[in-house]
């Protein structure tokens, strides 16, 4: 069985530029809110709007991620018991 294992193929210049977009557009809506002509209450709604949709966000990209990297073990564990049972037919008819 030749299975490689899963490897990320980010560099890590990639990475950096993804947090520095992520901590400018941070900034910016936090500047927009803090500039935003409304009441204190509005500006806390928007405020928590903000952090609720990045949190939402980072959650569900991780739960796809996880459910990605889980069906490739599945993938795998099923490939192996495929390949073992292969096996032993081959074992029992001799050829």
């Amino acid at each position: 069985m030749t299975t490689a294992a899963y490897k990320p193929k980010d560099s890590g210049a990639w990475k950096t530029f993804t947090m520095f977009s992520f901590a400018v557009a941070c900034a910016m809506m936090a500047g927009g809110i803090w500039f935003m002509e409304a009441s204190f209450a509005a500006k806390g709604f928007y405020a928590m709007a903000a952090i609720m949709l990045v949190h939402t966000s980072i959650t569900i990209t991780k739960t796809l991620r996880d459910a990605e990297e889980s069906s490739r073990v599945i993938n795998r564990i099923e490939d192996a018991e495929t390949e073992r049972l292969l096996m032993d037919i081959h074992r029992k008819t001799g050829v």
